[in-house]
């Protein structure tokens, strides 16, 4: 004969089963966020995301995603994104905590000599750059050089400044 003591004990054991598979299950599917960690700052424009158990990155540049670019992947996905702050989120059937990564803006222009007034200049920074260049303190000429792009060119001076419109 079953008492109430015994359906009590039937009841409690069916109510911490469940808790410990939804505990299981919970931590299952919960997106595992690896890189970039929260705080992230680089001048490398080429990011790496590593995560499980989620398909979708949710990318802003405010933490409330009003206006989100959704990147849809499975793990390890290498995103190019510009100089400025962002906010990141996965998500699968849960979502992840939101992270934040900030591409700290790079300009550098190199200049290698390729012969009397020759020269090749290269940007060797994260961001597209205008080059102004001078002949006698007098501007001659500029050019447009998108990341790790040269281009030959004749002057004595070079001035490199962020292509705002890129």
């Amino acid at each position: 004969m079953i008492t109430n003591r015994h359906i009590l004990a039937i009841d409690f054991v069916i109510i911490v089963g469940t808790l410990i598979s939804l505990f299981f299950v919970v931590g299952y599917v919960t997106p595992l966020v690896i890189s970039p960690v929260n705080g992230y700052e680089t001048t490398n424009s080429s990011v790496l995301f590593e995560f499980n158990n989620a398909n979708l990155i949710l990318l802003d540049d405010n933490p409330s995603f009003t206006s989100p670019q959704e990147i849809f992947a499975e793990d390890n996905l290498v995103i190019n994104l510009k100089s400025g702050v962002y906010y990141w989120k996965v998500q699968g059937p849960l979502s992840s905590e939101v992270r934040k990564l900030t591409i700290v803006s790079g300009i550098a222009l190199k200049v290698k000599s390729l012969g009397e007034d020759s020269y090749e200049v290269v940007n060797a920074g994260n961001n597209v750059l205008n080059v102004d260049i001078y002949e006698n303190d007098e501007l001659s000429g500029s050019v447009v050089l998108r990341v790790d792009e040269g281009k030959e060119v004749s002057g004595n001076k070079f001035v490199g400044g962020e292509n705002e419109e890129n």
